[in-house]
């Protein structure tokens, strides 16, 4: 079956992020949103107000019945994503699923496997993995500019807002999670977490998660609903460079630091490992702060645009399946030493 000019798009879920798809894919040359589902009558309301052409109905099932949609956008609570996937997939839509995909990695899984029987596009939202300052983190590490990676700190907080189907972790480490693994191109090893619940007894809103990655990298994610102040950050140090991304900065989202600590030997400089320790000299180097001209670009709309180029052929790596599911295994094993009281679990 071929793939139409214009792509039509369906959106489930008008809550806090459905209607961002909705102007997105509304405004992006290739597709035009014809239908939106929410149980709620009110959102079907704001939505119709907002989109009058968006025809709004209580019942997703209604709206992949519709042969007038070719592709879905999952933005419903997450213990909902498998069942509603499911049936996307089955109903022969394309599916753009907010992350994280899962709560289960079989059920990552099982929608995988789904979505290569029927030929369908499955993509997950992680929508960090298109914001321009990342993209910049990611070409500084895989050029080697910054030499060996020894480690990565995130820290991503706010005051809220307090969601009720998942926790701090699920809401905001699963970001950190995607954006590690794809600065590393590798899955975390073994995961160590802390959380705690303060506000609601189900789900935890703070957590402090620490990664072991190949290669001896390690990484940290401080999560939290209870911060005073709302922080995206994140730091790359390496053995020649290191570098920090702040979504939020004034300045520029990327700077690089032409900072390190070097071992002298012989009057040449060499990273810190040594035999004796009167082989060496250790020295500090500081160097000159960069902040480079990033164009930039809503991540969101970057992330539509790529879901359309993946139904219309292009490599769906970036933010397929794969990726996906990887975040889910990382994301149940944080939960399983959470559980265990901070005890080290095997990524599996």
């Amino acid at each position: 079956m071929s793939t139409p000019a214009t792509l039509r798009i369906g959106v489930i879920g008008c809550g806090h992020w459905g209607p961002n798809h909705i102007r997105t894919f509304s405004t992006l040359e290739g597709s035009t949103v014809t239908a939106c589902a929410d149980p709620d009558a009110q959102r079907l309301k704001t939505v119709n107000r907002l989109f009058p052409a968006v025809r709004g109905c209580s019942d997703y099932r209604q709206l992949l019945a519709d042969p007038e949609v070719d592709a879905v956008v999952v933005a419903t609570p997450t213990g909902t994503h498998f069942e509603i996937t499911r049936a996307a997939l089955l109903a022969g839509k394309h599916a753009l699923v907010e992350k994280p995909l899962t709560l289960r990695v079989a059920e990552a899984e099982a929608l995988r496997r789904l979505a290569r029987t029927h030929w369908r596009t499955l993509m997950v939202g992680h929508t960090f993995l298109f914001n321009t300052g990342i993209r910049k983190l990611k070409e500084c590490v895989a050029s080697g500019d910054i030499g060996r990676v020894y480690y990565l700190h995130s820290t991503r907080t706010n005051l809220g807002p307090v969601r009720k189907d998942v926790g701090a972790v699920r809401d905001l480490a699963a970001h950190d999670v995607a954006i590690f693994n794809y600065l590393l191109d590798a899955e975390p090893l073994e995961v160590s977490a802390r959380g705690e619940r303060f506000i609601r007894r189900e789900v935890e809103d703070v957590a402090f998660i620490s990664l072991s990655y190949p290669g001896r990298v390690l990484a940290n994610i401080h999560v939290s609903w209870l911060d005073p102040k709302k922080v995206r950050q994140i730091v790359v140090t390496g053995s020649k460079k290191m570098l920090s991304w702040d979504d939020l900065a004034a300045t520029g989202p990327v700077m690089i630091y032409d900072k390190g600590v070097f071992a002298v030997h012989g009057g040449v400089y060499k990273e810190p490992y040594y035999v004796n320790y009167g082989d060496f000299q250790l020295l500090t180097k500081e160097g000159d702060v960069t902040i480079p001209h990033l164009k930039l670009e809503e991540p969101l709309r970057a992330e539509a645009r790529h879901f359309l180029d993946c139904i219309r052929g292009a490599p769906n790596t970036l933010s397929g399946p794969k990726v996906g599911i990887a975040v889910v295994r990382a994301l149940a094993a944080i939960q399983d030493s959470m559980d265990a009281g901070g005890k080290p679990v095997k990524v599996r």
